[in-house]
This record gives C-alpha cells, structure tokens and sequence, in this order.
C-alpha cells in the first residue's frame, strides 16, 4: 500500500513527487519508489506521534532554492581545473 501512495505521489506537483523524480534520475524508479513510501511513513510518524503537528508541504522547488548558484559554479570550476591537471600518477 505504501509503494503504491508513493507512486501516486510520484505524480504530483508536491515535494514528495519531485523527491521522487530526483531519486529517479539517479537510482531507478524502483528505489524512487521506495525512498518516497519511506518519506511517506516517516510523515504519518511524525502526525501521529505529536498530535499538534501539523503538515506543511515544502513545494516541488525546495531543493532549487536551497542551491546556492555561486557556491554550484565555484565546485564546478574546481572539477574542470582538478581534471584539467594531469595527476601524478599519469605523468
């Protein structure tokens, strides 16, 4: 029942379905489904165990906001320049 709430939430414009659709690009949609049922279990946890939480969902675009675009393109320009140096070891 799980797998196929998650599933469900897999298409949807929430967090939960972009969760799924970041985990799938890089795992498989099988282990997408299965992080997301997971996520799914540990929020009915969370509202049963506090009986004054309450859910608020954080959006499709919480994990584009949270990026920081300088923080991505000085890692980036590290990569190239680490890749860009022979090693050691090749020379």
């Amino acid at each position: 029942m799980v797998g196929e709430a998650a599933v469900g939430a897999g298409r949807t414009g929430t967090f939960l379905g972009e969760r799924n659709r970041r985990i799938a690009r890089r795992r498989g949609k099988e282990r997408a489904i299965v992080a997301v049922g997971r996520s799914i279990l540990v929020i009915v946890w969370a509202l049963r165990s506090d009986t004054e939480a309450q859910f608020v969902d954080l959006g499709p675009d919480y994990y584009a906001n949270r990026v920081n675009p300088e923080r991505r393109v000085r890692h980036l320009v590290r990569e190239l320049q680490a890749s860009a140096t022979p090693s050691p070891s090749t020379a």
